[in-house]
């Protein structure tokens, strides 16, 4: 499979990260996902400590044992369970950060961290105390690089200007736009990487299409709206592959984007998915055709 450099890093990550979030709880099947991951090419592997109470680090960390130099692993911090782990709060703090690593590291069972990000931020945080933090364990020795994982453009110009990370995770598909219009071209302008998730649109970017369709619609479009287009989309630009494969290299086809993470529930997700990045890239024309028909605006005159 092939790799992209992550920002201005050494980091190599394959086109195709598995998002460990949807891996579960179920220790054997789980290391089955991530060894299908593992023979597919797949090196990029991204967790956080908030799924599953941390317990998705630590099967992470297990499957990955044995193959740890080979591969990237991408974690999380910035949100604290509450003590009775109904819920969570938002703490971006340079104490919590330095404190949390350490039991990141303790779960995943190794003495570094690839890739460390902080989950989310908005920009009331004390973003020069967090950067402080990051670039402290940088030095330690604790983690390698630093990315922050946000869609809000204030946060992330913020970031690129006072920080020195490498990666930016932000949710982006065919149905989500939003980031081309300034932080795809803003990241690549300084050489910082994105990291693209849910890249399928929870399954509507899928063969399933409206199977999957919720009648609350999906972000800027209504059910009637998909109705509309996702047939189009179909017709126009997958009459001949799968949708699985023209979503995920639509966000490839972008140069700002390094990898793009999708979750499996299975290791027939995982080759599924691994084919779709191994496919024929999208052509100009196609996707062209796919901006054209997902301006979103085109379908508020059906409401």
């Amino acid at each position: 499979m092939k790799k992209r450099r992550l920002g201005n890093s050494d980091l190599l990550v394959t086109e195709l990260g598995l998002g460990c979030m949807s891996i579960g709880m179920e220790e054997k099947t789980a290391r089955k996902i991530i060894e299908a991951a593992l023979e597919e090419g797949i090196n990029y592997f991204d967790t956080a400590d908030l799924y599953d109470f941390g317990k998705n680090e630590k099967i992470v960390g297990l499957a990955l044992k044995g193959v740890r130099e080979q591969v990237i692993i991408a974690t999380k911090v910035g949100n604290r369970w509450n003590k009775d782990q109904a819920g969570w709060s938002w703490d971006p703090s340079k104490a919590y950060i330095k404190e949390e690593v350490k039991n990141s590291l303790k779960r995943l069972g190794t003495d570094y961290i690839d890739l460390y990000q902080l989950h989310g931020g908005t920009i009331e945080d004390p973003i020069d105390e967090t950067i402080e933090a990051f670039e402290e364990l940088k030095a330690e020795g604790f983690i390698r690089y630093y990315g922050i994982s946000s869609i809000r453009p204030n946060v992330i110009k913020e970031y690129v200007a006072k920080s020195s990370i490498v990666s930016v995770m932000m949710q982006y598909s065919i149905l989500d736009r939003r980031p081309e219009e300034e932080a795809l071209p803003l990241l690549h302008e300084h050489g910082i990487s994105v990291v693209t998730r849910g890249p399928l649109a929870k399954g509507l970017l899928s063969d399933k299409l409206l199977d999957k369709a919720s009648e609350k619609g999906y972000f800027d479009y209504n059910y009637e709206d998909l109705r509309i287009v996702l047939p189009l989309l179909k017709e126009k630009v997958a009459a001949t592959r799968s949708f699985t494969e023209v979503a995920l290299q639509y966000n490839l086809a972008n140069p700002a984007v390094a990898s793009v993470i999708a979750g499996a529930s299975s290791p027939e997700q995982i080759k599924s998915n691994a084919e779709a990045v191994r496919s024929q890239p999208l052509s100009d024309g196609e996707i062209a055709v796919i901006k054209e028909l997902t301006k979103a605006s085109k379908y508020k005159e059906h409401r």
